[in-house]
């Protein structure tokens, strides 16, 4: 799976995103069992690069995950991000905003959750909250969060001046298969954890969900912050496409183990010593 196979899936910048000409159920003519065992390669690779990055303690990445219910935010955290070794690697979860975070502007909970150097942090939602479900629930005039996409470009571009990548990803599923998924979690005793009446309710607002997707990934797809719409309807392909782009972000970097900061001479000879006892 070369460059070329995921390029089609970035929100390329002043483009004008339409969901309903993109196939949530696309696997690009991937058969299912070689993707399988290519993302397994891939998130080898993956957990080589972050540890490369963690070391190096230059830069750092960021990868938002925005979706609908069941849309797959927590498959992706458990079966590609899961990968990479914790210690470099950290996932918030953006709930409903707490009193103290609605007492501050918008971005004021997202800046204090950003990577460190060397760190990649994974945002199950985002910044995008507060121009998707606070627009669609009418929670602020529009005046208010019709402003929010250029907060959040500049928010962003400093982010990425900065030293951090910005990886942000769609993960694009039918309403069929939504459906479909709410079923298998009332049947499976495993997830019936996962059931929210919330879900249900949202359900009468797909459409205004939509088109409110449709305009933060128009608007808000830049070089240095691009969108991807990934087809999730096949969670196998949707790990192998999102895998591989973060595998050829970081690979894109030029990540550079540091020089050690001591002499390995020196301590190769008190490393004899202390093995003969010395």
């Amino acid at each position: 799976m070369g460059n070329s196979r995921w390029i089609k899936f970035r929100v390329e910048p002043g483009s004008r995103v339409r969901l309903d000409d993109m196939r949530p159920d696309d696997t690009g003519n991937e058969k299912k069992q070689a993707a399988v065992q290519h993302t397994g390669k891939l998130q080898k690779r993956m957990d080589e690069m972050q540890f490369h990055l963690y070391a190096e303690h230059k830069r750092s990445v960021l990868i938002c995950l925005q979706a609908p219910d069941a849309g797959g935010k927590d498959g992706v955290i458990r079966h590609v991000i899961g990968s990479m070794n914790p210690q470099g690697c950290r996932v918030v979860s953006f709930k409903q905003p707490s009193a103290e975070e609605l007492d501050h502007d918008f971005l004021w909970r997202i800046e204090h959750q950003t990577p460190t150097r060397g760190e990649i942090v994974i945002f199950n939602r985002s910044q995008y909250e507060d121009v998707l479900v606070v627009r669609v629930h009418n929670l602020v005039p529009k005046h208010v969060w019709s402003k929010r996409y250029r907060e959040i470009n500049d928010f962003e571009r400093r982010l990425s001046d900065n030293g951090t990548h910005i990886l942000k990803f769609f993960l694009h599923i039918s309403k069929e298969e939504q459906l479909r998924r709410f079923k298998r979690r009332l049947n499976d005793r495993t997830r019936q954890w996962k059931v929210s009446e919330a879900d249900y309710q949202e359900r009468q607002y797909w459409a205004d969900y939509q088109q409110a997707y449709e305009d933060a990934l128009s608007k808000c797809s830049t070089d240095y912050a691009p969108w991807f719409v990934i087809p999730s309807d096949h969670k196998w392909f949707r790990n192998l496409v999102i895998t591989e782009i973060i595998v050829h972000t970081l690979e894109r970097l030029g990540i550079q183990t540091p020089a050690p900061q001591v002499s390995l001479a020196e301590m190769r000879r008190k490393y004899h010593q202390l093995k003969n006892g010395k």
